[in-house]
Formats: C-alpha cells, structure tokens, sequence
C-alpha cells in the first residue's frame, strides 16, 4: 500500500469520486453521474468548512477511493469532540485490496489528531458485507439509526 496517496478532494476529482458513489445498488437510484454541478457545489462547501474532511485515496494517479470525515465539538460526554465517517467507497478494481482498511484506518488516526474521544458510522442495514468489514475493524452495533428524508 506505500504507492497509496490519501488527500483532499479537488474539483478534477469529481468525476471518479461520483462515479464510485453510484456504483452500488443504493447509490444507483440516488447519484447522478450525468450532472456534477450539485456535487461540486457540495465539494466547495465542504472545503470551507474545517470541520470536513473530503478526502481521497490515489493509487498510481487514479482515484480509487474516497470518504467523508466530519469532526464534532460537542457537549455529550463531559465536552467530548467525535468524529463521523460518511460516504464510503472504493473503486470496484481495488475491493479486497486492504484499501478499505487502510482508508478507515487513516480516518480514525485524523480523529485522534482531532482530540476525538468516538468514531461513529452508520451503514446502510442491506449491506451486510460493510457491516463485517465495520466490525472486524472494531466498531460496534451498539445504537439503531434513524432518518427522516425532507
């Protein structure tokens, strides 16, 4: 993994990082490849916001993965800051690669260097495989999740 890049997400990026959301039953019916202006409205969002960390994984100038780290200061548990990974994914080429491992590990060591005393996730419940992957790196199921679309 030492030819692995993990950076910050640039607007050239788009097109890839669309494309690895989209490719997945879920993502399919909710990500629009053939329009990348709201994504990229979202990424310059994101940039000026310093508690978010878009970020992605470069393998031999390729994007290959990609997440979303999103520090929060809080009140709960005497003033602790946690941190929640969102949005996933890693180019289909590179599944089973350990690249997922190494993405989730990156993310949590950017948490410590935050003063994150929790990394909280959630996964959708249909995709099974996440939720061993999620696990055997140490998370717990241990809250039910709740949504409300608007």
């Amino acid at each position: 993994m030492g030819d692995l890049e993990i950076r910050a997400a640039a607007a050239e990026d788009i097109p890839a990082i669309v494309a690895m959301l989209a490719d997945d039953p879920l993502g399919a019916q909710r990500e629009s490849p053939d329009d990348l202006s709201p994504y990229l409205t979202a990424l310059e969002r994101l940039t000026a916001d310093p508690n978010q960390r878009q970020v992605v994984a470069v393998r031999e100038g390729r994007v290959v993965g990609t997440l979303q780290l999103t520090i929060i200061p809080g009140l709960s548990r005497r003033g602790s800051t946690r941190s929640i990974i969102e949005g996933v994914r890693v180019h289909a080429d590179e599944r089973g690669s350990g690249l997922g491992t190494r993405f989730i590990e990156w993310a949590i060591e950017e948490s410590r260097r935050e003063n994150c005393q929790l990394v909280q996730l959630t996964s959708d419940s249909s995709r099974t495989d996440a939720r061993r992957f999620y696990e055997r790196l140490g998370f717990v199921a241990s809250h039910v999740g709740f949504k409300l679309q608007l």
